[in-house]
C-alpha cells in the first residue's frame, strides 16, 4: 500500500464519505484530495469544504457541474428516448461518467496515484465509477473502500466516527430510512421497507412531487421549444440545458409527475427493488416522442426505437466512454438534425400527455393523411398491389398446405 501517497476521492461530506477520508489516511498513510460535484442534488455542497478541512484534507475541489451534466450528459441521452428495462429513466446511471472524468481530470491534475469512491459492493455504482475510470485512464489505481473494511453496517461506522473524532452533522439526528441518490434528472430510493416488494412505498418518502391525488384540478399547459433533438425553451422563453430540467422537474413534481416504482435487474446479478422521482424527464421523454413523429423518417424511427434498448444497458452498465457507446450516438445524433418545433404538453395529476406538436422539419402531410377529399394526392387504387404483393408469400405457404396457426 506504501505506493499510494494521494489519492483523489468522489466525496459528498456524508457519513461513508468522512470515514473513508479517514481510513484512507490510517490505512494507505497517504494524502486525500476530495471532489465534490454539484450536479443538482438539491443539497448545498460548500459545507463539505469545513468537514474535508475537519479532517485535514488540504486540497479540496467543489464545481458545480450542473450546466455540463445536462448539456453534455443528460441532452445525448434523451436523444435517444432512453429508457432501461422499459421504464426505468437512468437518473443514477447517467451521472456517473461525469463524476469519473472529473476523478481522473483532478488525479491528473494533483499528481495523485489513486482514485476512490464510496460505492458498495453490491451495486452497479462500483462498477460505473471504474469503467470510465479505466478508459479514461488506463493505470490508474483505484481504491473501493466496501470492499476492504469490514465497516459492513451504519452502527460500526458510527463507532469508527467516534474512535476517530470524525464530526459527523447528522450523526446524532433521526436517520432517513431509505439509502438515496439524486441529481438534476431524478432522485433515487432504496432500503427500509422497499427490500419487501410487496410493500407499498409510504407517501413520505417522496420528496420531489405531490401525490397525482394531491395535484391541482386543473391542468398546467406548456410549450417547448426543440431546436435538433435538445430543449432550448419553455413557453418561448430560452433556456441553458440545466435551467430547462430544474423547470420541468417543479412544474411536474407539482402536477404528481414522475414517481416510479420498479425491481430491475443489476449489472452485478442481483434483483434490486428501488423507487425514482424523474418528473422533468418524464415531461421531456413524452415530448421527444411527440417532435419525433413528426419529423423522423418511418425506417429511422424504427431503426433508433432498436438501438435503444441496447443504448440503455450501455449507459446502465457503466460503459459511456466505450467505443460502442460513441458508436450508438453518432448514429443517435445524426437522426436529430431536423428534430425541431414546437411540443405542446399538458400536465395533469400524474400524467404528461401531449397536446400539440408542430414543425417546420415536419414530414406530415395533411393533403395526404386527410380522410377528406384529397384532390388525388393519394390514389387509394394502388393499395391493392401493394397488399397482394406484401401477401404473395403467405398465400403461397397456404397454397401449398402449410399451417399458420
Amino acid at each position: 500500500m506504501s505506493d499510494v501517497k494521494k489519492v483523489v476521492l468522489a466525496y459528498s461530506g456524508g457519513l461513508d464519505t468522512s470515514v473513508i477520508v479517514k481510513w484512507l489516511q490510517e490505512t494507505y498513510d497517504c494524502e486525500v484530495v476530495t471532489f465534490t460535484a454539484d450536479i443538482g442534488q438539491g443539497e448545498e455542497v460548500e459545507p463539505a469544504r469545513a468537514k474535508a478541512q475537519a479532517l485535514g484534507v488540504k486540497e479540496i475541489h467543489i464545481e458545480d457541474l450542473r450546466e455540463e451534466f445536462v448539456r453534455d450528459y443528460v441532452y445525448p441521452m434523451f436523444r435517444a428516448n432512453t429508457i432501461y428495462e422499459g421504464e426505468y429513466l437512468l437518473g443514477t446511471s447517467i451521472a456517473r461518467p461525469l463524476i469519473a472524468r472529473r476523478l481522473i481530470e483532478i488525479a491528473d491534475q494533483t499528481g495523485a496515484d489513486a482514485i476512490s469512491h464510496g460505492a458498495t459492493g453490491k451495486g452497479n455504482d462500483q462498477v460505473r465509477f471504474e469503467l470510465g475510470a479505466y478508459a479514461l485512464k488506463p493505470g490508474v489505481k483505484v481504491i473501493a473502500p466496501w470492499r476492504e473494511w469490514d465497516l459492513n453496517s451504519r452502527e460500526k461506522l458510527m463507532a469508527y466516527c467516534q474512535q476517530h473524532d470524525i464530526p459527523v452533522d447528522f450523526s446524532s439526528k433521526k436517520k432517513s430510512p431509505y439509502s438515496m441518490d439524486a441529481n438534476l434528472l431524478h432522485i433515487s430510493y432504496e432500503g427500509g421497507i422497499l427490500e419487501d416488494p410487496w410493500a407499498e412505498a409510504e407517501e413520505e418518502m417522496w420528496r420531489w412531487s405531490v401525490s397525482p391525488e394531491a395535484a391541482p384540478e386543473s391542468p398546467t399547459y406548456i410549450e417547448l421549444t426543440y431546436d435538433k433533438g435538445d430543449i432550448v425553451a419553455i413557453d418561448g422563453v430560452p433556456m441553458k440545458p440545466h435551467e430547462v430540467l430544474e423547470k420541468l422537474n417543479k412544474l411536474g413534481g407539482d402536477n404528481g409527475i414522475g414517481r416510479l416504482d420498479i425491481v430491475e435487474n443489476r449489472y452485478v446479478g442481483m434483483k434490486s427493488r428501488g423507487c425514482y422521482e424523474t418528473p422533468g424527464g418524464t415531461i421531456m421523454l413524452r415530448a421527444h416522442r411527440a417532435i419525433e413523429s413528426l419529423t423522423l423518417d418511418r425506417e429511422e424511427a424504427h431503426l433508433k426505437d432498436e438501438l435503444m434498448p441496447k443504448y440503455a444497458e450501455v449507459i446502465y452498465n457503466g460503459y459511456w466512454w466505450s467505443p460502442e457507446r460513441r458508436m450508438l450516438q453518432a448514429a443517435i445524433d445524426e437522426t436529430q438534425k431536423n428534430v425541431s418545433g414546437v411540443v405542446r404538453m399538458k400536465l395533469y395529476k400524474g400524467s404528461a400527455t401531449v397536446a400539440g406538436r408542430k414543425s417546420e422539419a415536419s414530414l406530415f402531410d395533411e393533403s395526404i393523411a386527410t380522410f377528406e377529399d384529397d384532390a388525388g394526392a393519394y390514389d387509394q387504387k394502388d393499395a391493392e398491389g401493394f397488399i397482394k404483393l406484401n401477401a404473395l408469400r403467405l398465400r403461397i405457404a397456404a397454397g401449398k398446405g402449410r399451417r399458420q396457426d
